[in-house]
């Protein structure tokens, strides 16, 4: 509630908030429960680099090369405005929270910098995020 009321302090005009969850997960650990899930295998896995690989999402070499290949790049155009969409139909329906899960293989590095990105990315345009990574800590 008091996270609700400080929203509406920041932007006054914003009758109804959606809380927004995103979290990572791996699929060799099982699925994860969210009105919507996104499955991230196709892109470039830095479990392959063993450089990165010691490394999460959550750091920038892992991130940068993830988010900035080609596939990266596009999934992002198509995926924030999807995202910025459908937090706008769940407000226009009066629901007050979403989870959006992604997964990737291990939910170590893909899902991780996705979720990442996707969270920064709506927390600078004024909703609430909530994180999480169920199996970053898991080998």
């Amino acid at each position: 509630m008091q996270a609700r009321r400080a929203c509406r302090s920041l932007f006054p005009g914003r009758e109804v908030f959606v809380h927004v969850t995103l979290v990572s997960f791996g699929f060799k650990h099982g699925p994860e429960p969210a009105e919507y899930v996104f499955d991230v295998r196709f892109l470039a896995n830095p479990y392959w680099v063993a450089d990165l690989r010691p490394y999460t999402g959550r750091e920038r070499p892992v991130a940068d090369y993830v988010l900035e290949s080609e596939a990266g790049v596009r999934l992002l155009e198509l995926l924030e405005p999807l995202l910025a969409f459908l937090i706008d139909q769940f407000a226009a329906t009066g629901r007050e929270a979403m989870t959006l899960a992604i997964g990737c293989t291990g939910g170590r590095h893909r899902s991780v910098a996705l979720v990442e990105h996707l969270g920064g990315v709506l927390h600078r345009q004024g909703h609430v995020v909530q994180r999480r990574h169920r199996d970053i800590d898991k080998e």
